[in-house]
Order: structure tokens, then sequence, then C-alpha cells
């Protein structure tokens, strides 16, 4: 299923597939495939920049590890260890997707040697200090929303989500810009219960990486307290072969340098 996924996916970037015949679930569905499952794994070094609404800056640099669990766009694990700077160096933030049930997230704090799980209700809360939050990182479940296409371009399909508990989030509803050719969420815009809007996502840059479409530039702005996040990708690699035990709590502990270099 995911070749044949892959098959369509360069037929209808090269336009042999017609795109707008699909519908929302399905733009939905390869958006969320482009963004989180290429490849049986990936790799990447991300070099993240904070600026407060004062022009304040403060740098992190980390390293994200990714392994698919199965050949659908299911189960998941996430493994990010941090360089820089030093009051975060060492920390790990590590993420187990899960279909059918809320995900189980951890953090390890080193200058404590504390591992601590990030309950459900914290993945709508700042990443790292940054603008991005925890459910960013690693993803939203498609089944978590009902989605629409409000309009469609020569580009893009606007995709509006809403979400089936509102209780469980801080948004009334987000609109994403999904490339046509790519798939790839170029745009996402939050919006209040008022309309108005509170956090924006855009993607800056964009390149074909071991055959596979990749932001490797990103920012993410909140319109309420100002300031914004801008997130840089380097030495991405896809298929690097990451074995299953790096994704427990043992290796929040012990660092897998051999996959981080």
């Amino acid at each position: 299923m995911k070749n044949l996924f892959k098959i369509l996916l360069v037929l209808s970037f090269f336009g042999i597939i017609p795109v707008s015949a699909m519908d929302v679930i399905e733009v939905v569905k390869k958006a969320n495939h482009v963004s989180y499952y290429q490849g049986d794994d990936g790799r990447a070094k991300v070099n993240m920049r904070i600026i407060d609404a004062q022009g304040r800056e403060r740098v992190r640099e980390f390293v994200i590890l990714r392994k698919d669990d199965d050949n659908t766009d299911g189960k998941q694990k996430f493994y990010v260890y941090f360089n820089k700077p030093a009051d975060v160096k060492k920390m790990v933030f590590m993420v187990v997707k899960n279909m059918e049930r809320a995900d189980d997230r951890w953090l390890y704090l080193p200058g404590l040697d504390l591992v601590k799980r990030i309950a459900a209700s914290d993945e709508r809360t700042s990443f790292v200090g940054s603008h991005f939050f925890y459910e960013d990182v690693s993803g939203r479940g498609i089944r978590e929303d009902t989605h629409e296409i409000m309009e469609e371009n020569d580009s893009n399909y606007i995709v509006k989500s809403t979400p089936k508990d509102t209780n469980a989030v801080e948004f009334a509803f987000f609109k994403s810009w999904i490339h046509k050719k790519t798939f790839l969420p170029v745009k996402i815009e939050y919006y209040d219960d008022l309309g108005q809007k509170i956090r924006s996502y855009s993607a800056l840059k964009v390149e074909l990486i071991d055959g596979h479409p990749t932001v490797t530039a990103a920012s993410m702005e909140n319109h309420q307290t100002g300031g914004k996040t801008l997130m840089n990708y380097s030495a991405v690699k896809y298929d690097v072969g990451l074995p299953d035990n790096i994704f427990t709590e043992r290796y929040l502990r012990k660092t897998p340098r051999k996959y981080l270099r």
C-alpha cells in the first residue's frame, strides 16, 4: 500500500492523475503522509530561532529521528535530541503516535535526570519555548477534525478543519493551503471562535530530497502575543535504517550517538 501511494504521488506530481478529482479526505490523507510519513524512517538536523515580540532571539539546535512502525500512515515514533544551548543540551523529547488513543510523549531533563510524561492536555503547549506546539512537531491526527475544501485554485487546495473536541484545543478551526503537486501544506492558519487569526505556519523553502518533496525552512508566528519561530532543516535523510530500540525509555538517558552525528 505504501509503495502504491508513492507511485500515485509521483504520477500526480507530473500531472498524470487529475488531482482535482480527489475528495477532501484523500487530500488531507496525502498531506499528512507527505508531512510526516515519507520513507520508512528519517533524520534531520534542525536550527530553531525563537524571536519574541521585542525582537530578542534565542537559538536551539537539535536532531530529529523518525521511524514508522508499519506500511500504513499509522503508529510512528519520534526522537528529538537537543545539542544547544547549554541549558537544554542532552534533553530528549520522544513521541509514540497511536491511532486509537492519545499519543505517548516523554521529556528527559538531564539536569534533574528526570523522565517526565507529557499529558495529552499538554500537546498544544509551547515546544521548548518556541511558537511551535508539541503537536506541531509530531503531527495532529486527521480523525480529530472534520474537513472541507473551502476553495481550490491552480496551485492549492484550501481546506478548513474543525476540531471534533473543541475543549481539547485553543482554536475554533484552521485552514490549510495544500499544494496540489506535492501535497505539502505550504501555509496553515489557526483561528479563534471570533474568526481572529491566532497562529500561522509557513513553509519557506521546499527541496526534493531522496525523491521526497521536503520542507527545509519553516516559520510559526503567534498573532496574539507577537513573535515567531524559524526552523531550518539540514542533513535531511530518508530510509536511514533506524533500529526500533532507539525509541524506548532506555534511550532517553542513553544517547544513540551513531544516529545523531
